[in-house]
Parts: structure tokens; C-alpha cells; sequence
């Protein structure tokens, strides 16, 4: 299992933090998406480990894009990023099969979080 990761939001600042996160941890930064639709279409084309993937986004937002995504994959490993902490939104990817939730700019567990998910065999 190679150490894959999709990031999804439409922030480019936010992108690039993550990416440096995501590369300083042994991690693949396979591709980008600046909006939920091309998510999808990034997550069709790389079938990445782990998508990281914000909720407030043009064209699609996170929360409709991780349905398609678990729609394509049922075991797709989803961790939503969003500087929306509310409760509501939480539940709502939760339930919507997000893996887990990180509040931006609150990164200092991302890392134990991707290496969490990594250590299961979602794809094989």
C-alpha cells in the first residue's frame, strides 16, 4: 500500500499547508482539487489511500463530493478538513462516511490521523 493523498480545498494557501504537512510525514501528495467536483473526478483518476477534502467548496461542496466519492468507493478513507466547527456539519460527514474531521487551522493530530487510517487496509 503506497502512502497516497488527495487534498481538496479551494484555498491554494491552505493546499500548500497541508502539502507540507502531508510530504514532512512520509506521505504522497498524489494530486489537488480546488473544488468538490474535480475531487470526484481527481478520485477517479488517482484512487488516492486518503482524500482530504474541505467542506466549503465551489461547484460541489465537501459534503456532496465525499457522498460521490463513497458512492464510487464504499471504503474510500475521507478526512474532512473545514474551518467550520459546528456540530451539525461534524454529524453530517460523519454520517455521510468521513473517517474523520480536523478544524482548520488545528493540525497538530492531522499526522497521527493519516498514519491512523494508513495502518488499515482500506485498498489492497
Amino acid at each position: 500500500m503506497n502512502n497516497t493523498i488527495l487534498i481538496a480545498d479551494d484555498s491554494m494557501f491552505m493546499r500548500t499547508y497541508l502539502k507540507n504537512i502531508v510530504l514532512a510525514s512520509s506521505f504522497e501528495v498524489i494530486s489537488e482539487a480546488s473544488n468538490g467536483a474535480e475531487a470526484i473526478d481527481k478520485y477517479k483518476e488517482f484512487s488516492p489511500d486518503i482524500v482530504l477534502l474541505d467542506i466549503t467548496m465551489p461547484k460541489i461542496n465537501g459534503l456532496e463530493a465525499l457522498k460521490a466519492i463513497r458512492n464510487i468507493d464504499p471504503i474510500a478513507t475521507v478526512i474532512m478538513c473545514s474551518a467550520m466547527g459546528q456540530q451539525y456539519l461534524i454529524t453530517e460527514a460523519l454520517r455521510a462516511g468521513a473517517h474523520d474531521f480536523v478544524i482548520k487551522p488545528y493540525f497538530e493530530n492531522l499526522v497521527s490521523i493519516l498514519k491512523k487510517y494508513h495502518g488499515d487496509s482500506f485498498h489492497d
